[in-house]
């Protein structure tokens, strides 16, 4: 083999790899390529089809793996999906505590004006803490906000010490123009002498505090669009299905004007916001409260939390589809 040969060969070979790559992304990928965007005070990743117009636009707040993949999926379903992280990238707060509701302000102003998107269809969907979260932002800005979905949803707002890596001092949650969004104080969670920690009580130590209680409910009358929520009745990280209740009664005692599905399942825990392509047998999580790790439980069963995440996601996009 001649020396031109041989210097030939390895650059023949690279470039057959990089072609096979893309030849091979363009047969397999499926989705929708993102576009990361970080301006106007806020960073997010972009999900939507070339061409769209005029459609609806939901917003995961939180971001991450799980925003990622639900953007992704209502791409695919001819929409636009927003994955929005509020803390712990580079620019962001590291903490989930004194969060400014401006950051959610700019971001759904900034989508209104995308063509993509109908500004009066943007909604706003979280889970869990997240899930707090957005009915918040949709209560602060009924005028901003086209739709609410809420995984394993809070009632109320809670104040920062409700993790355990937050720091000590208690602290609002949410802020809004650097005024505290109104909540219950907690004290922070504490270990024992077992590996196990139980957390369904320490919430309803706090949903016992009739004072803080009035104060820190959070004002979903004042939504103007419709709701759609989603709990597990075994949930057993803090108690969604009870405090889905408590949204509904305040909303039926409102006149509430839209809307409204308050959807609960059997056998199923507080994970049901998670893929629901994905059967995950993994019952418990860990917490680290001073340097203990801990287990707690989820709730529900593999079976019931499956079953439950499928139906989820027939109902979402139902309600999606009906805006």
């Amino acid at each position: 083999m001649t020396k031109r040969r041989k210097k030939i060969l390895p650059v023949a070979i690279v470039l057959f790899l990089i072609l096979g790559y893309f030849i091979a992304d363009f047969l397999l990928f499926d989705g929708v390529k993102p576009k990361y965007i970080n301006q106007n005070g806020f960073q997010a990743t972009y999900f939507a089809k070339d061409g769209l117009e005029n459609k609806p636009a939901i917003i995961f707040i939180g971001g991450g793996q799980s925003g990622d993949y639900w953007a992704q999926e209502f791409a695919k379903k001819e929409m636009v999906g927003l994955s929005l992280p509020y803390i712990g990238g580079e620019g962001l707060p590291t903490l989930p505590e004194e969060i400014e509701l401006t950051y959610f302000e700019n971001t759904i102003n900034w989508l209104s004006q995308q063509p993509q998107v109908d500004a009066s269809k943007i909604v706003v969907m979280g889970a869990s803490k997240n899930a707090e979260l957005a009915l918040i932002i949709a209560s602060t800005f009924p005028k901003l906000v086209g739709g609410v979905v809420a995984y394993a949803p809070s009632s109320v707002s809670w104040s920062n010490t409700v993790l355990p890596y937050n720091s000590d001092e208690v602290k609002a949650s949410w802020k809004y123009k650097g005024i505290d969004v109104p909540y219950i104080p907690m004290e922070k969670i504490v270990g024992n002498e077992t590996d196990k920690i139980e957390t369904l009580t320490y919430w309803d130590s706090g949903l016992a505090k009739a004072d803080s209680l009035s104060q820190a409910i959070i004002k979903v009358e004042q939504i103007t669009a419709p709701i759609l929520l989603f709990s597990g009745l075994d949930d057993k990280v803090w108690p969604s299905a009870y405090m889905a209740d408590m949204i509904e009664r305040r909303l039926k005692n409102n006149s509430f004007g839209y809307s409204f599905q308050n959807i609960k399942y059997e056998n199923a825990g507080h994970m049901i916001s998670a893929n629901p392509d994905y059967d995950s047998a993994y019952r418990t999580g860990v917490m680290n409260i001073k340097g203990k790790e801990y287990q707690f439980e989820f709730g529900g069963t593999q079976e019931g939390d499956f079953k439950a995440k499928q139906d989820a996601r027939i109902r979402l996009m139902e309600f999606l589809e009906k805006l």
